[in-house]
């Protein structure tokens, strides 16, 4: 990877001897870590490199034997690999659980501009059957009508009978 010296990219503020690592990566590379110490494949592998160990040591002969019956090495192995699974199970949890908090925070989020979207809807609406209890229906309108035509009708025939007599 070429890296760029231009005007535009900051220097690194000064050197050290101490190694620089990506937390980021080294985030993602003990959650696969913990992912696989969780799953079934790691605890067959594991059982068959105790028994392994344990058979070897036992059956073997004398002198090939590495690690006697109180097996310390072996011990010293597995105490390694739990002193440094410890921690990186833990990094993992915690990634997982600021994950879970800006998931929380975005759900959050969500439902309520979708509780401010549902209480716009609702006052449109009650404005719109407000809005309709002031306009004229057919139904409405036709009533009217037929009054306005019954009374007519009426003036109508009481204004020939006037004019009748």
């Amino acid at each position: 990877m070429a890296r760029n010296f231009g005007l535009d990219t900051p220097r690194e503020a000064r050197r050290s001897l101490r190694p620089n690592f990506d937390p980021e990566t080294f985030g993602r590379l003990s959650e696969r870590f913990a992912r696989f110490l969780g799953t079934a494949r790691f605890l067959v592998y594991m059982t068959i490199f105790v028994f392994s160990w344990v058979a070897w040591n036992f059956t073997a002969p004398e002198d090939l034997r590495f690690d006697g019956y109180p097996f310390i090495f072996l011990t010293l192995i597995l105490s390694l690999q739990a002193s440094y699974a410890a921690p990186l199970i833990l990094l993992a949890q915690n990634r997982q659980a600021d994950r879970d908090r800006i998931q929380l925070n975005e759900d959050r989020a969500r439902n309520d501009r979708s509780i401010a979207d549902a209480e716009y809807l609702t006052r449109e609406i009650a404005a719109l059957r407000i809005s309709l209890g002031e306009v004229a229906t057919r139904d409405f309108v036709r009533g009217e009508l037929s009054d306005l035509g019954k009374e007519l009708i009426t003036e109508l025939r009481s204004d020939s009978q006037s004019n009748s007599e």
